[in-house]
């Protein structure tokens, strides 16, 4: 049976310096030069090197070595031989390592960000990390196995749909076996969430039923099945492979959006990168599980994972928590020719590991490629490839691109994936909260049969900017609360969107910007870019969008020196009903949704107490006669501008 090592500690890093220093994994060298801004974090070729001990096995066991991510390119050599290379930085891969393993061995990884024309992404409005910064393995198992050597996938592939009116589940489960020793036999196993078969049957290719089918139902029931397969040679197990799964269908319309298992299922959420402040990608699950627990937090229901693919425990977060997940390769903002091929291997790695993940239900082609390409005949062709693969590896799924805002409706590449969505940022970068609502009416109109989504929305915000009268490209919380307060609006005025999606979740790392008087970093994060700030836009969506959590929050509470004599203090919940106490004394009741205004005269510093049930929330307020300076933005403003 198999026996699965991490390998994670007591690694030394030869760094750009060219000094030795010991690490663990994960691993970047990138945390710090990469969030500084000045877009001069240094991207070239890093050595790490291990030693160990080989691990104990059978002479009919083999070892392999497994990476669940290297940034960007990969060589790896073992006790001085060549295993192998890999390009793509976001990606599952191994090496058949048996054959050179000694007693002590040493192991020397080289990892490569550096800039080229062939490994995507290369230009792009986020931090190109360098390093290992994902879990390393070993893992010993039988010579007769279930196979490890295709495209990083787990050698096991499962699908599942509803049939008969959703009462019984349809599984078709494909195995894929390595034999060298003889011919093999697979018995499949279905369980259900606690152990119990639930069906069973023989073959590298089974079809099985699932009476009184469990669905998996997003966040209501995120119900999840167990593919088990067994593999026997001469009837002695030799191999034991698992996979989750859920049986749910989906489908779209251009005029009603997404339906999850035959109901209208309003698709609404947010993109998230995996970087933190001081850590850089090299995340650790403690960090997956409070990200998702952010979003959870906020009632998203929907997850862009951009630009690139994630970390598989947080494929597994988005399988138990129900959402529904767009899952995309880094072909972004150009076209390289060289890089095409990569492209390709990119997105078959993406399908093969990710294919049994009941979260996800789209394949994302590419990303803004027009900011530096056009349309030209090699870009187009790559797309039509790319979509025509997606279809071949996985006919349960759709496809989708994002489109850049200066990307116009009629442009080709808009009209071949399956559906499409925009990055547009329509009152932000450029002026009018209105246009989104023309933009996605004129579409509508012109293409009446595509379905349309925003892929992309947002506004800076920084929780220590403030204005009474925000304006674009000041930065501060209230306009990007004021922002989010239309979008959301406007979504509900067009309720055909396939799917809309924040951007971003978090702020993250982007070397190239400086804006918000903090370089190196995009804000338009709902949560501080540390995970330890919600900002008040935060709320507004957790007002909208979770009704099983009852809160109060109120806003601009940061913004505590004010000058005017009369303030307007608003109010997000999921409440509708709001009663505002100042210093104890009751200022009124309102009833509503999501939003509540109160005017309340300040003297002095005053304290306000929200209240709706058993639920408040606090804020003091103080009258100033001079504006507090560090709520406005130092220095030369960005009048909003892209990193373009």
């Amino acid at each position: 049976m198999r026996t699965v090592t991490l390998i994670n500690d007591a690694w030394v890093f030869t760094g750009p310096d060219g000094k030795k220093q010991p690490v663990d994994l994960p691993h970047t060298w990138n945390a710090l030069d990469g969030q500084d801004g000045g877009n001069d974090y240094w991207r070239g070729t890093c050595l790490y090197e291990k030693t160990f001990s080989a691990p104990a096995r059978k002479d009919d066991e083999q070892v392999w070595l497994e990476f669940r991510g290297v940034n960007a390119s990969a060589k790896v050599q073992l006790n001085g031989t060549l295993l192998g290379t890999h390009d793509g930085g976001y990606s599952t891969f191994r090496f058949d390592i048996t054959e050179l393993l000694a007693e002590e061995n040493h192991l020397q990884v080289w990892a490569d960000n550096s800039r080229n024309d062939r490994v995507y992404p290369q230009k792009a409005d986020f931090t190109f990390y360098g390093g290992i910064y994902r879990d390393v393995y070993l893992i010993t198992l039988n010579r007769d196995h279930f196979e490890m050597g295709h495209l990083g996938g787990p050698g096991i592939k499962v699908t599942a749909k509803p049939v008969e009116g959703y009462r019984r589940g349809e599984v078709r489960v494909e195995t894929w076996i390595s034999c060298p020793d003889g011919e093999g036999d697979v018995t499949v196993r279905l369980l259900d969430a606690d152990g119990a078969v639930a069906a069973e049957g023989t073959g590298t290719d089974v079809q099985l039923i699932l009476p009184d089918v469990r669905l998996w139902n997003g966040l209501e029931d995120p119900y999840l099945y167990t593919a088990e397969a067994i593999l026997r040679v001469n009837g002695e197990e030799k191999d034991r492979v698992t996979a989750r799964f859920g049986v749910r269908d989906f489908h779209y319309h251009p005029n009603t959006g997404f339906y999850l298992n035959g109901r209208s299922y309003p698709l609404r959420g947010v993109s998230r990168h995996q970087d933190r402040k001081g850590i850089g990608n090299a995340l650790t699950k403690d960090m997956h599980r409070e990200d998702m627990d952010l979003i959870c937090e906020m009632g998203v229901n929907t997850i862009r994972l951009a630009h690139y693919q994630h970390d598989q425990y947080f494929y597994d977060l988005c399988d138990e928590r129900g959402m529904v997940v767009w899952a995309e390769i880094p072909y972004i903002s150009e076209h390289m020719p060289n890089g095409r091929a990569n492209t390709i291997s990119q997105m078959k790695e993406l399908i093969t590991q990710n294919y049994n993940h009941p979260s996800i239900v789209c394949w994302g082609i590419s990303n803004e490629i027009t900011i530096s390409t056009k349309d030209n005949a090699d870009m187009l062709d790559n797309h039509h490839v790319l979509n025509d693969l997606c279809h071949e590896m996985d006919s349960t799924r759709f496809t989708t691109l994002a489109c850049y805002a200066m990307c116009g409706p009629f442009n080709k590449v808009a009209h071949i994936t399956d559906v499409v969505s925009w990055n547009l940022y329509l009152g932000w970068y450029v002026p009018g909260f209105k246009l989104n609502d023309l933009w996605m009416e004129f579409f509508h109109k012109v293409y009446p049969n595509r379905c349309l989504g925003f892929s992309e929305y947002g506004a800076e915000g920084m929780p220590n900017l403030h204005s009474a009268h925000p304006r674009r490209g000041d930065q501060t919380e209230e306009y990007q609360a004021l922002y989010h307060e239309y979008m959301l609006d406007c979504f509900e005025r067009h309720p055909f969107q396939w799917a809309t999606h924040v951007w971003n979740m978090f702020d993250f790392a982007a070397d190239a910007r400086d804006q918000g008087g903090e370089p190196g970093m995009n804000h338009k994060g709902l949560v501080t870019f540390d995970r330890k700030t919600k900002k008040d836009s935060f709320y507004l969506y957790k007002a909208w969008w979770n009704h099983k959590e009852p809160f109060v929050h109120i806003c601009s509470k940061r913004f505590f020196d004010r000058t005017e004599r009369e303030i307007e203090v608003k109010i997000y919940s999921n409440q509708n009903e709001i009663t505002l106490y100042c210093d104890g004394s009751k200022v009124g009741t309102q009833h509503g949704s999501h939003i509540f205004r109160f005017k309340v005269p300040i003297t002095g510093r005053h304290e306000l107490r929200a209240v709706s049930g058993d639920c408040s929330d606090t804020a003091e307020f103080r009258k100033v006669d001079r504006p507090n300076p560090d709520y406005k933005l130092k220095g030369k403003s960005s009048n909003s501008a892209n990193w373009v």
